[in-house]
This record gives C-alpha cells, structure tokens and sequence, in this order.
C-alpha cells in the first residue's frame, strides 16, 4: 500500500552536567544507567504533554557496552524511568557518534511511518567503563595491514592529522582550545547552558551525597601560554596535548523526537526539523577527517551548500579534527557560526552522549538567531569514520518551504 513519510523534529534535549572520569570525578560512584534515566525522567517531567503511552521507542546509546551501560541499555532504561512495560528500547554502539546514531534511527523509523514518538541518547562512564573495556580485536587488523597501529589510538589518529596538513600547526590548536575555553565561560555566565543541564544526585562512599549542577572540565582563563608548555603523550615534541583535546568524561543525554504530525497533535514544541544526514567512512588512521566528507554527503543529499548553514555544532574531540574541517570548507578558525557555546575541549566528552548535546545546542542557538535557517551538527567517529546532521530553524521566516 503507498505510504506518506513523515517530517521529524526534534522536540526537545537535556544533558547531565557532564564529570571527569576516575575516583575524583563527581560521579565516581554513580551508576551510568542512573544517568541516562535522569534524562529521560526529565524530559518527561519537562513534556507533560506527552503521554508516556506515546513514546514507542528508546533508543541508548554507549561505545563500552558493559556492566551497567550493558544488557540492552535501551530497554532497561526505559523500565527505570517509569514508562509502561510496553515501550521497547536497544542499544547503540557507533563510538563517539552512538547519541547521533540513535537519533538519526529512531528519526528514519518516524519518517518510515513505524512509529510516531521516540527517545534517543547516550552515555558514557569514562571512569567505570574506560573506552576498549574487555575488548579483542581480531589480530588479522594489523598483521594483515588492514589499518595501521595508529588507527586504534584515537590521540595518534589526531597526530597523524597534524602530519597531513602542516597547516595545521599545534598553535592553531592551542588557540582553538583557549576559545572554546573561553566561550564555554561566556555562555555560562549568560545563562545559556543551564535551562537544558539536569541536576544529577551524587554519591560516594567517602565524599557523602552530593548534588552536580555543573561541568565539572571547564577551565576558564586557560591561556595559550599555558597550553604550549603542556606534554604531548601520543608522540615526543607532537601537537595533541590534554589541552587541546577533550578529556575522559562520565555524563549522558537525552532526546525526544516526533513526528511533525505528532508533535502538532499533542503541543509538543518543535526546536528543529531534521533536514538530511550522512555517515561515512574514511581512512581509520586520519578518522577526524570524517566529518567533512560526511557532511558533504548530508549536504548533497538535501541540495544545500555550505553556504548555507548559518551555526555550526563541531564536537571537539581534538582541536585539529576542527580545523581540518574548517579549513576544507574556507571558514576561518574564530568564525561565531562554529560552536558558540564552546565545545568538547571545555565541556567534556562523554563518547557516545556527545551527539545529543551538539543537537540540543543547536536548537537553542536556533532560538536565538531566527535570521539562520540551517544549521549543522557534526563529529569524527573511531576507527574512521564521520557522521553529519542538518536541521532547520522553525524560527526562520522561510521554515518549512521549498529551499
């Protein structure tokens, strides 16, 4: 029988505040799947329109599927935040993009016209489930060099983009950083990064209870000074160093998407349309390189240029995966399109959670610019690959037409 497709919005996001990894970090004892379930209990308090029947799908996800970001995330997670036994959920696993892939199913399962509600998110716990937890990589990988060493290192993957464009000096890098830095603080003393952070009760065994409100990475004041004298642990006398690069993070988030029909039916806002998306792979020892021919792909799919996307939402997983990106696409490093609330090397980097984060920014941004009509998120991906998203702003006077 024919079919209609559906439009997907995005409805609404939410994020823990986002912790270092390890026995300091504020969420050292705290479970990964309470995180993610503080999310989702959230968007339901912050949703009361929604019945909780409506929402037919939860999808979660988390690159080390193990201990308590394994067995089926999705689905427990679902039970643990009080929606009926009868909404399904799995996981998902695409390493840094696994929030953004989670998104971007759930979001062809609505526009298929399988269901019409749906959450999306990921988490990730750093300090408990450190990244290649309990894996085993099939030996053939490098004995039969189907990758080289480097390709299983992410920080060497970042040196090796250093290597193949010298124009991206650690310097760039440095200043990027220290930007991102500094608009992170800005933002946070505007009032912009608080509406969509949930409080997330702490506990530890030593430390009591306690209550995180905040990121916990963020070094406002950093300087470029302070940058240059850090080490580089990946090579000798390289260009990554913990400075321009996001660290180890514990933190999750969660999202709610919709049919344009659904939304419409039950007064659900409507932040963003999804406008396109495109997944790639790329040479695994350079995988930063990843979001640009992703995103040439999401544009190339929805007939649009680089031109015209008017914010950008670039995970900082490495300051130089950023500039690579910018530098293909002729935008200068301090361009205000490119993350205006700061980004991964300030806020942190949760793995798979991060996606959602550069979404609900996103929506926000597009809240306070009704003159963008598109905007873009995008991230590199492990073991070389690059994910991209378009959207567009409801607030802009030409939403929904023909571009």
């Amino acid at each position: 029988m024919p079919r209609t497709l559906n439009e997907v919005v995005f409805v609404d996001g939410v994020r823990t505040p986002f912790g270092k990894a390890g026995e300091k970090g504020m969420y050292a004892q705290t479970r990964a799947d309470d995180l993610v379930v503080r999310c989702i209990r959230e968007l339901l308090k912050r949703n009361p329109q929604l019945p909780k029947d409506r929402v037919e799908e939860v999808a979660i996800a988390a690159t080390t599927q193990i201990g308590d970001q394994g067995l089926t995330l999705g689905r427990l997670a679902a039970l643990l935040s009080g929606l009926p036994n009868t909404v399904p959920g799995y996981s998902v696993d695409r390493m840094c993009a696994g929030a953004m892939t989670a998104v971007t199913n759930v979001a062809s399962s609505i526009g298929f016209g399988a269901y019409d509600v749906a959450i999306a998110g990921g988490v990730e716990h750093m300090g408990r489930h450190p990244m290649g937890e309990g894996i085993d990589p099939n030996p053939r990988l490098l004995a039969e060099k189907i990758v080289d060493q480097s390709a299983l290192s992410m920080g060497n993957t970042a040196e090796n983009l250093h290597d193949r464009f010298p124009q991206l000096t650690r310097e760039r890098s440095d200043a990027y950083a220290v930007s991102s830095q500094a608009k992170l603080a800005a933002a946070y003393d505007a009032g912009r990064i608080q509406p969509d952070l949930v409080p997330m009760a702490t506990r530890h065994s030593e430390r009591g209870f306690g209550l995180a409100t905040m990121d916990e990475p963020p070094r406002p004041g950093t300087t470029v000074e302070e940058l240059a004298g850090l080490k580089t642990p990946f090579r000798p006398h390289g260009s990554v160093s913990a400075g321009n690069a996001a660290g180890l993070n514990d933190g999750a988030t969660a999202c709610i998407l919709a049919s344009e029909q659904a939304a419409e039916e039950l007064g659900l806002p409507v932040k963003m349309r999804l406008v396109s998306f495109g997944f790639v792979g790329v040479e695994p020892e350079v995988m930063g390189i990843g979001p640009v021919p992703a995103t040439e792909k999401a544009l190339a799919k929805a007939g649009l240029s680089i031109e015209d996307i008017g914010l950008f939402e670039l995970n900082e997983a490495f300051a130089v995966q950023v500039l690579a990106f910018l530098d293909h696409f002729g935008i200068a490093d301090d361009d205000p399109r490119v993350n205006e609330y700061g980004g991964a090397i300030a806020t942190g980097h949760p793995l798979a959670s991060s996606g959602v984060r550069l979404m609900t920014q996103l929506a926000a941004q597009f809240a306070e610019h009704p003159d963008v009509r598109y905007g873009l998120t995008a991230m590199c991906i492990g073991i070389g690959m690059g994910g991209s998203v378009i959207w567009e702003n409801p607030h802009h006077a030409d939403y929904g037409t023909e571009a």
